[in-house]
């Protein structure tokens, strides 16, 4: 038995189950942070719960958040529902630990921290963002979702295996967004209980929830199939002795490993992965950026912009990681075997953290620290993304060719927050030139 001392106050919920239909229910409104500011109110910042089929300690405390952060695999390794390891692979950077994940990750954070990289990601997002722009038309709603997606995607996917825009992209970015689609909706397939099935889709009117055998292979197919094009990449790369030559790309970099740990199929599983920021996070960044600048107008010359859209849109709600041994911060435990949940979201939105936390003030950054423990929207400790100066300079350069080239009216647009955070209309705006009448 644990001391009731340590062991932070909460619920587990029902048998299985848990508090899991709570928590999905409060993740699709428009304040996804109800479920953690209810529990705060009763329980204080770090309380118990039961999501996903573990019993998790939820933190809603930076300091706590930081020390889940900063432990290495001696402490915590990634925790991530069933459904979802399956399909991402033993071998995904998110979830190996020890010496091989600080080894690639070191790898993919010099290389993406390279000036060479900077530059080139520079003039591509440079060309495709006016190649874009160039197609919009004032009669037509433009959809920025879409827009920064198609964007995002072709710049990060010649970073990674240097493939320009054509046939195999436009293949490789259809399967990967029925790949993505998969990963969105698979968190809640493998929860027991037809029961949670029904009273899940009685509670939230919309809800994708998978149970299809045949749907879940589709997935797996979908990846099988991006794997496949990344192989014969690699494979190109050996028969055309690129090995050993400067890398101009991330499959080189890893390639040129004199190690032999990194296999073709750890690569090439990998490179997949990498894409995910593609499709989904950088996009959503810029997308949040127009939102919150379509609402707050005078902020359109304001550095910070970017800053406080991550605070505000949290595009990473947080990390979950699983205790390899009874651990004790500030007076709690963390049992062994639990899950820890650092709920970023909580943190960006508490008032005691940012006065004011739901307006969108990038004014309030001019002051104030960003290294922070209450400041995390890429992660941190050997975990933090590798690619967040990246992140920050794609959005910057899109934003700067948006609002020097055009005006624009948004339409009425909502933010889904679960499972990944997303525009529901995928933000409709009109567009006028600017400089013309």
């Amino acid at each position: 038995m644990y001391k009731k001392t340590l062991l932070p106050l909460g619920a587990l919920g029902w048998p299985f189950i848990g508090e899991t239909i709570d928590f999905v229910s409060c993740a699709y409104s428009d304040r996804p942070e109800s479920f953690m500011d209810k529990r705060r109110r009763m329980y204080g910042k770090v309380f118990k719960s039961h999501i996903f089929g573990s019993p998790t300690i939820v933190s809603t405390d930076a300091e706590v958040s930081k020390f889940i952060l900063q432990s290495d695999a001696r402490l915590f390794v990634p925790s991530y529902p069933k459904s979802l390891t399956e399909l991402m692979g033993k071998s995904s950077i998110l979830l190996i630990n020890g010496s091989l994940q600080r080894r690639i990750h070191g790898l993919i954070g010099a290389f993406l921290k390279s000036p060479h990289l900077k530059a080139q990601i520079t003039g591509d997002m440079q060309s495709y963002v006016q190649e874009s722009m160039e197609k919009w038309r004032e009669d037509h709603p433009i959809f920025i979702q879409d827009e920064t997606k198609n964007i995002a995607f072709q710049v990060l996917v010649k970073a990674l295996i240097s493939l320009d825009p054509g046939e195999e992209m436009e293949l490789l970015k259809k399967q990967f967004q029925e790949f993505i689609a998969g990963l969105m909706s698979l968190p809640l397939k493998n929860i027991p209980g037809s029961q949670l099935y029904r009273s899940l889709q009685a509670k939230i009117k919309n809800i994708q929830v998978v149970n299809n055998k045949e749907i879940y292979f589709g997935f797996h197919q979908a990846k099988k199939k991006m794997v496949k094009l990344v192989q014969k990449i690699i494979q190109s790369k050996r028969d055309h002795g690129m090995i050993s030559m400067v890398p101009k790309d991330l499959v080189q970099v890893l390639l040129n490993d004199a190690s032999e740990h990194l296999t073709d199929d750890l690569i090439a599983d990998n490179m997949i992965d990498m894409m995910i920021p593609g499709e989904d996070s950088v996009p959503v960044l810029m997308t949040l950026a127009v939102k919150y600048l379509s609402d707050c107008p005078p902020a359109l010359h304001q550095l910070t912009v970017i800053t406080e859209t991550l605070r505000m849109g949290n595009i990473i709600i947080g990390v979950m990681r699983k205790a390899m041994k009874d651990i004790e911060i500030k007076g709690y435990l963390i049992p062994k075997g639990w899950c820890a949940f650092a709920y970023f979201r909580s943190v960006h939105l508490d008032e005691n953290n940012y006065e004011w936390p739901y307006q969108f003030n990038p004014w309030r950054w001019q002051d104030k620290d960003m290294s922070k423990s209450s400041f995390t929207p890429f992660g941190g400790g050997q975990r933090l993304c590798p690619g967040l100066d990246l992140a920050r300079l794609e959005a910057s350069i899109f934003l700067h060719h948006f609002v020097t080239q055009f005006r624009w009216v948004a339409e009425d647009d909502t933010v889904v927050n679960f499972p990944t955070v997303r525009m529901k209309r995928r933000m409709p705006i009109w567009v006028k030139r600017r400089g013309e009448n």
